[in-house]
């Protein structure tokens, strides 16, 4: 591949992809509609949109802009333009009882219950992110509002808080994050991995790059005659066609309301009023202390956090089979864990073997991972709390909608027992009628101690899916396209 097709356009990729701005503490999120086509594309001609270049000092603010489906369409983007996107996004995350199934939206997280993003009439056009420093956001809100005015209407303002690092039940989060290939060393094509690695590929999370696969993710491909003033950069791999999805990604985004106080109250409950037991209980559902230290060892001398398997952990004695964490990333390979020569991975490659046949029950994980890059919100007297999740990726079906579906919302996940996500299960009965609210955790002898009853701790609020456009293809889609 020629060396200018491998080098990183950094400037054209939104900066949220690289950064996840942690120093600009304060943050809120504008969910708008366009009332206006004509000033609306106005806007996002000269959108001071945050690049991913280093800059030193660091930016004061940010803003980062994202479009759902209705939103192109409301824009005005051409009708084939559009039907180049993934078919999750053209259906969106509140489409149809079957995609509500699987993602776990149902009783109280139906999104007919939802306050945006449900009803056609609260889906949001555009996403407009903004970011600052403390005692910053009020005036860069009022500037960006501004300006946005004559284009959009406010369908809502959802605001942040800074909880220093801490989400709401109290635990350290933002630890685990996939390391993003951005020097592209891995090899551009699909071989077997036999130990986990963090290294993940550049096109797992931006679109026009490779994927794990090897492959690069559909996304619309134009006719150099519909870019005319070559705004859009050339595909890799498809050079004489310009790749409207180079340097984007899909956003997708979650508001998740978590009863605090329920969760506690729960865990007090089973242990007994034992504070100290109360703790460890909430640690072995999340699998990480409170402090963010997993409860299996890490690897080596370190005090990284995320620097560990659970290849030590066979049973799940420290850190439970449906543990949240052990849920979200199982931290597995494509086989079964084992010695590197010939014979034996020719032995894990074919399945033979108890351990084989336990790990081979989930799915690889490379192939699964999230960019996150939610915030937490609420926490005054009265207020709701949550979280705002936020997650970024090439291919919603296989990346959230997986990770969400099979491992989060899923009562099977790794042969358990009716049982969701200790944290994010809606305690629905299955359609087998199963109850779906217990949580297991093996015992080194005798029979797993087995909570059931557990109620339901997080309510999905709102939800949609986004594209978060390279600046290139932002510039383009505010220009009406033949």
């Amino acid at each position: 591949m020629a060396e200018a097709a491998m080098s990183i356009e950094f400037e054209d990729i939104q900066g949220l992809v690289r950064f996840g701005y942690k120093h600009l503490t304060q943050a809120c999120f504008l969910l708008l509609r366009i009332r206006d086509a004509g000033a609306a594309r106005a806007w996002l001609a000269n959108a001071p949109v945050t690049s991913a270049i280093t800059r030193k000092p660091p930016p004061r603010t940010a803003v980062q802009i994202a479009f759902t489906c209705a939103g192109l369409h409301a824009l005005g983007a051409a009708e084939d333009i559009v039907e180049g996107f993934s078919a999750e996004f053209l259906a969106g995350m509140s489409s149809d009882e079957s995609r509500a199934r699987r993602l776990g939206d149902l009783g109280a997280n139906d999104p007919a219950r939802w306050q945006w993003g449900g009803a056609q009439d609260r889906m949001p056009h555009v996403l407009v992110m903004l970011y600052a420093v403390p005692g910053e956001l009020d005036e860069w809100l009022r500037t960006i509002r501004a300006q946005c005015e004559a284009g959009f209407e406010q369908l809502d303002c959802l605001s942040t808080s800074d909880m220093d690092g801490v989400e709401p039940f109290g635990f350290v989060d933002g630890i685990s994050q996939p390391r993003i290939d951005w020097e592209r060393e891995r090899a551009a094509h699909d071989e077997e991995q036999f130990e986990y690695t963090n290294l993940s590929c550049l096109g797992e999370y931006l679109l026009g790059y490779p994927n794990e696969y090897g492959a690069y993710t559909d996304r619309p491909l134009l006719d150099r005659a519909r870019d005319p003033a070559a705004l859009l950069p050339r595909a890799e791999d498809v050079a004489d066609k310009a790749d409207l999805g180079r340097n984007g990604s899909y956003l997708v985004m979650r508001q998740l309301r978590q009863d605090v106080e329920g969760f506690w109250r729960f865990v007090d409950g089973q242990a007994g009023g034992d504070a100290a037991l109360s703790e460890k209980l909430a640690e072995t559902m999340v699998g990480r202390t409170k402090k963010g230290k997993p409860l299996v060892e890490v690897s080596g001398e370190t005090d990284d956090l995320n620097a560990f398997t659970y290849d030590g952990d066979p049973e799940g004695l420290r850190c439970p089979f449906g543990a949240h964490i052990r849920r979200s990333n199982p931290r597995n390979a494509d086989l079964p864990p084992g010695w590197s020569d010939p014979i034996s991975r020719l032995v894990r490659r074919l399945g033979f073997g108890s351990d084989a046949l336990r790990n081979d029950l989930i799915a690889s994980t490379r192939f699964h991972r999230l960019l996150r890059r939610g915030r937490e919100y609420g926490g005054a007297p009265g207020e709701d709390v949550g979280l705002h999740f936020i997650c970024l990726g090439a291919n919603i079906a296989r990346q959230f909608e997986f990770v969400q579906g099979a491992w989060l919302a899923g009562t099977k996940f790794d042969a358990l027992p009716g049982e969701g996500d200790p944290l994010l299960g809606h305690r629905l009965a299955g359609a087998d009628g199963m109850p779906t609210d217990g949580f297991s955790m093996p015992a080194a002898s005798g029979p797993d101690r087995r909570l059931t009853g557990l109620p339901q701790f997080v309510t999905v609020q709102g939800g949609a899916y986004f594209f978060l456009p390279g600046i290139r293809a932002l510039r383009y889609l505010s220009k009406v396209q033949p």
